[in-house]
């Protein structure tokens, strides 16, 4: 059976932002706003979502979601998507964000 996918190519996109609290005097402040950030972006958006940087930082921390697409275009609308819903979030500002797409070879191009 022919897979009519064959030549398609997977698309991998990152999306990463670094989050500042100054107001923020303890991590379990900081905790109580990042915490709920990332569970929301699980729920809203067909992502994985990370906590990577700043753990033991109190006033800033760096999250990253990721997710893959053999659609580039549908993939970076879905990144930008979640770079605004971070954005809106009132508790805290995003001073740096970014998001990369790359593509990834599927199965059939794997030695």
């Amino acid at each position: 059976m022919a897979n009519r996918h064959r030549n398609e190519t997977v698309y991998v996109g990152v999306y990463l932002a670094r989050l500042e609290l100054p107001w923020a005097r303890s991590l379990k402040e900081k905790r109580a706003v990042v915490k709920p950030v990332a569970e929301k972006l699980k729920a809203h958006f067909p992502v994985s979502v990370a906590r990577l940087e700043g753990l033991n930082a109190h006033t800033w921390e760096v999250i990253g979601a990721s997710a893959l697409s053999s659609d580039a275009v549908w993939l970076e609308g879905l990144l930008n998507s979640v770079d605004a819903f971070v954005r809106s979030i009132a508790e805290c500002r995003v001073s740096a964000s970014r998001i990369e797409l790359a593509p990834w070879p599927n199965l059939d191009r794997v030695e």
